[in-house]
C-alpha cells in the first residue's frame, strides 16, 4: 500500500536530504529532534488533568479525565525512544488522547537511558515503577484488576518483559498488554530490517546504534534482550500488538503474535498499513495514528 499522505512527505523529506544518518548525530541532537517531533502529535488535548506524584523515589506522570470519579482502570506506559530518549515531554500529547478517550487513568513511568546508564537500568526502572504503581493503586485511586501495560518501540519491549518478571515473580498481572510495534530482537533477524531499514524516517541504524548504547557488549539472545525468542509466553494476559507497514520492525511484531499463539497466549495483532515506525505519535498528520490512539484507548476501557 502506498504511503498515507502526511507521512509520504516526512519520508520524501527525508530522503531529500540524504537520508541523514543516526550514528552521525550527537545524544543531544537526537533527543532534541525527539523533543521537535511532537510538533507533528495534533492539538493538545486539553480536556485531562495532568499531575506529577513521586511515590518511593519514583516519579511518575499521571493523566486522568475531567472530573472522574472512584477507581478508574489504569494504562501503565513506557515511552519509546531506542532507549536513549523520550520521557513525559515526548510523549505528553498522546497519553492525554488515551487519558481522555479511555475514561480511564494513564500513569506514564519514565527509565533511565543510554549511554549514561546501560543494561539493564531500564528494565529495573520499568518493573520498578509498576510495581510502585500497584502497591500504591488505593492512594492513585486505581483499580489494581485492571490495569493494562503498553509501551511503543522500546517502550513496548519493556512492557512485555516486565510483565514476564511480573509473571516469574507471581504476586500480580496486569490484566492485558498493548505492544506497539515493540523492540524486540536485537539481532535484526528479519527482512522487514532490510526492506524498511533505510528510506522511512526510524532506520535501522537509528533503532541498532540504540540497542548499542544500551546495551553495549551484552548477548544480544539474552532472554530480556530479545524477547521474541522466548519459550514462557504461556501464562501472559491477552495481548494486542500494534505493527506498522513501512517498519523495519514490522516483521518481528508479527512473529510475537505467532510466538505467543503457539505457546497459547490470547494475542492479536493488527496491522496499520501506508505507515511508519512511531506514527502512533504522529496524530496531527495521519488518520491511522488517530485510529490507533481509539483503538488503545477502547481496550484500556474494556480490561
Amino acid at each position: 500500500m502506498a504511503l498515507e499522505k502526511g507521512i509520504a512527505g516526512l519520508v520524501s523529506d527525508f530522503i531529500a536530504a540524504g537520508r541523514p544518518s543516526a550514528r552521525a548525530r550527537s545524544i543531544d541532537e537526537r533527543r532534541a529532534g525527539y523533543i521537535a517531533s511532537t510538533s507533528l502529535a495534533g492539538e493538545t488535548e486539553t480536556r485531562v488533568q495532568v499531575e506529577d506524584v513521586t511515590l518511593e523515589g519514583v516519579t511518575l506522570r499521571v493523566f486522568s479525565p475531567l472530573e472522574a470519579n472512584g477507581k478508574l482502570p489504569a494504562l501503565i506506559y513506557y515511552h519509546g525512544g531506542c532507549f536513549i530518549s523520550g520521557g513525559f515531554a515526548t510523549h505528553d500529547n498522546q497519553l492525554r488522547q488515551l487519558a481522555w478517550y479511555s475514561g480511564c487513568r494513564v500513569i506514564a513511568v519514565q527509565y533511565r537511558l543510554a549511554p549514561e546508564h546501560r543494561w539493564p537500568a531500564a528494565h529495573d526502572d520499568a518493573l520498578q515503577g509498576t510495581e510502585v504503581i500497584w502497591k500504591n493503586a488505593e492512594r492513585l485511586n486505581i483499580d489494581p484488576q485492571r490495569i493494562t501495560l503498553a509501551g511503543d518501540s522500546a517502550g513496548g519491549h519493556l512492557a512485555l518483559v516486565t510483565a514476564l518478571r511480573l509473571k516469574a515473580a507471581a504476586v500480580w498481572q496486569p490484566a492485558q498488554l498493548v505492544l506497539i510495534y515493540p523492540m524486540l530482537d536485537a539481532t535484526a533477524y528479519f527482512d522487514s530490517y532490510t526492506f524498511n531499514g533505510s528510506d522511512y524516517v526510524i532506520t535501522r541504524d537509528a533503532l541498532l546504534s540504540g540497542y548499542e548504547m544500551y546495551l553495549g557488549d551484552t548477548d544480544r539472545l539474552l532472554s530480556d534482550v530479545s524477547p521474541l525468542w522466548r519459550d514462557d509466553f504461556a501464562g501472559l494476559p491477552p495481548v494486542h500488538i500494534i505493527t506498522a507497514e513501512f517498519d523495519p520492525l514490522c516483521d518481528e511484531g508479527e512473529a510475537l503474535y505467532q510466538h505467543m499463539t503457539d505457546q497459547g497466549v490470547n494475542c492479536t495483532c493488527s496491522r496499520y498499513l501506508g505507515v511508519i515506525h512511531g506514527f502512533f505519535q504522529l496524530a496531527g498528520i495521519s488518520q491511522s495514528a488517530r485510529d490507533a490512539i481509539q483503538d488503545v484507548a477502547a481496550r484500556v476501557a474494556r480490561a
